[in-house]
């Protein structure tokens, strides 16, 4: 349910009320003494706001952003060096050395 803005016009005390889209909307001011008419102003509206610790930006991302991410991830640790002698052996040198 929105919260509503109103102002009266009489006293010009502004005040907020938490109420239905199906409700109507008030016609006379709270204040005590005075009974002038209010109007509902027009508010800008607000965005969905999750307030709490459960809440993560990462939450409701596709699969296919999180495979990709996880790609990503993978791909840029840097490789270790292989150990099993994939190196290619050294030249021999060529020269009158053959018997």
């Amino acid at each position: 349910m929105p919260t509503y803005d109103y102002e009266c016009e009489q006293c010009g005390h502004r005040f907020e009320v938490f109420q239905s889209m199906n409700d109507a909307k008030l016609t006379d001011c709270p204040e005590e003494g005075c009974a002038g008419p209010v109007r509902r102003l027009l508010g800008t509206g607000a965005g969905v706001i999750f307030k709490g610790g459960g809440f993560y930006q990462t939450d409701y991302r596709s699969d296919s952003y999180k495979q990709g991410a996880k790609k990503d991830k993978e791909g840029g640790k840097p490789k270790s060096e292989s150990k099993s002698g994939d190196s290619k052996p050294a030249a021999k040198p060529s020269g009158g050395d053959s018997k």
